[in-house]
């Protein structure tokens, strides 16, 4: 058997070595192409960011539902939903309200409000309802929502 020596590589010349610089993979064959399509990438971020700029920045809201819970059958529920209401603070807007029947001739307050998140916290509202304390004796939350 004869064997075949594999065929060795010759060394590259410099100018071989210029003609694999010159093969540009990405098309980018002139600088002044280069220039153009930078100063058109930098227009296009300075326009994006104005328009960001201009959009305003989103309030993350929470909807909460509270079950505010009187003393006994002979609370004034329209006094306590009243005082419930007169709390005022900067991101909380009141909703719907409802009286739910709980037993015995008892019935809750079930109010809807709507609470900036980074102004309002649910332990803040908890503290300022319970405040009246001759019409509530606890305040629950019944669900909370993520707006």
């Amino acid at each position: 058997m004869r064997q075949v020596e594999p065929p060795t590589k010759k060394p590259a010349t410099p100018a071989e070595d210029d003609e694999d610089d010159d093969i540009d993979l990405f098309g980018s064959d002139n600088e002044e192409e280069d220039k153009e399509a930078a100063q058109l990438r930098e227009e296009r971020l300075r326009q994006y960011a104005e328009k960001k700029a201009k959009k305003p920045a989103l309030v993350a809201k929470s909807s909460i539902l509270l079950d505010v819970k009187p003393w006994d059958d002979e609370t004034d529920m329209a006094q306590l939903e009243s005082c419930v209401r007169s709390i005022q603070l900067d991101g909380l807007v009141w909703g719907a309200s409802k009286l739910v029947p709980v037993g015995y001739g008892i019935r809750k307050l079930q109010i809807q409000c709507v609470v900036e998140d980074d102004k309002v916290g649910t332990d803040l509202l908890e503290e300022e309802i319970t405040k009246f304390e001759e019409h509530v004796q606890s305040v629950d939350i019944a669900a909370f929502n993520k707006i």
